[in-house]
């Protein structure tokens, strides 16, 4: 078995760019990934990609070089970046190639995200009457959560607004305006207790990473992000997620839960050593939810933790220092490449202005995909 580094990070912004194809971002992030590493595309081995509206990443072959490399299409609604990010690094792992890359990429419509529900193996009246819409899905969860571990709806605004505030300072960012607390606040509700600047937006963009085994990693980077961990999980019955399945709601644990322990565990790694934290933040309620679904903090701790500015940059277990969703809204594919994309700098320090204090050595991500699937990875120097 062979440990895996990150030698190369790439990406396109995220945001609006009419007249330009998800594929032709894809080969910005694609290059900017080869030059970071110092490589060629002709000495990619392999690639693994994945994408919501790009039904065949594999094409992207055809703007970068046709070298006959293998090339596998991965989709895991928004898990699909750790699921790329996954069956890439096993690749080298397992021994059957020593470089290769990871590709995500998508240009949403504007608009909610919406899924037919028929595509995940529920009836169509369930999406007729209203239920699938994933941003009530979201306002119900948080309103739940808020409710049961009496956290208030200015911790939300809190998240949200620490979001923007990151994402003024990343040049790759979608929304690079600060907001305040009380324009979030005041913003019109879509669905109780999320406001609009509550929500992530659909959007586009892409972002790569290359990968090699350990053991030669020095000889394209003085500073390789090892990838410790990638575990992927999907929801047990009676879970309350976006599809509950046919069983009654209980208090049975999300995904995430599972797939965060699974990746501490694999890596050797605990919470409480993770220096920079990526967090799925869909909605700022997500982002509340997460920080104990993936083992940050007990449930109805964040309230204090956030007015205390723990999860700010200079806090002591910063958040989606990038801005996370938020601010750089979500194009699926892309998202969870983006999560490795900050990790990778602020492990090797070059973060620029969201730069975390100190020498970061272990980074966490994780996402979370209707209709119940969680990618959690950890990466350390």
């Amino acid at each position: 078995m062979n440990d895996v580094a990150i030698i190369g990070v790439g990406i396109h912004p995220f945001g609006r760019f009419e007249g330009k194809t998800a594929m032709q971002m894809g080969t910005d992030a694609i290059r900017a990934a080869l030059a970071d590493a110092g490589l060629e595309w002709k000495e990619i081995q392999f690639a693994v990609g994945g994408s919501w509206e790009v039904a065949n990443p594999d094409a992207i072959v055809g703007l970068m070089g046709l070298t006959g490399i293998p090339f596998t299409n991965v989709f895991n609604a928004c898990a699909t970046g750790a699921s790329v990010t996954e069956t890439c690094a096993d690749s080298i792992r397992l021994g059957k190639h020593d470089i290769g890359i990871a590709i995500g990429l998508d240009k949403h419509p504007r608009g909610a995200f919406t899924v037919d529900p028929t595509l995940v193996g529920m009836p169509k009246w369930y999406g007729e009457n209203g239920q699938y819409l994933t941003t009530q899905f979201f306002g119900m969860k948080a309103n739940r959560y808020l409710n049961d571990h009496d956290i208030s709806r200015e911790t939300l605004a809190k998240v949200a607004a620490k979001n923007y505030r990151n994402g003024a300072l990343n040049p790759n960012a979608f929304r690079r305006k600060p907001l305040s607390e009380q324009e979030i606040l005041d913003a019109p509700i879509l669905n109780y207790p999320l406001t609009h600047y509550m929500f992530c937006a659909p959007d586009e963009g892409a972002a790569a990473v290359i990968m090699c085994r350990a053991d030669i990693a020095h000889r394209f980077t003085s500073k390789p992000v090892y990838v410790r961990a990638v575990e992927v999980r999907t929801r047990t019955y009676g879970a309350y997620e976006v599809n509950t399945t046919f069983a009654p709601v209980d208090e049975v644990a999300s995904p995430s839960v599972f797939a965060s322990r699974a990746a501490f565990e694999s890596a050797g790694v605990s919470p409480e050593e993770i220096d920079v934290i990526q967090l799925q933040d869909t909605d700022a309620g997500a982002e509340v939810i997460h920080m104990a679904e993936a083992g940050f903090c007990a449930d109805g701790d964040q309230e204090k933790l956030i007015a205390d500015g723990a999860t700010e940059i200079g806090g002591s277990m910063p958040v989606n220092t990038d801005g996370g969703l938020i601010a750089n809204g979500e194009p699926i594919g892309a998202s969870g490449l983006r999560q490795l994309h900050e990790l990778v700098h602020q492990l090797r320090g070059t973060a620029g202005d969201r730069q975390v204090a100190g020498e970061p050595k272990a980074g966490f991500a994780l996402l979370y995909g209707a209709p119940g699937t969680a990618g959690a990875t950890v990466v350390t120097t």
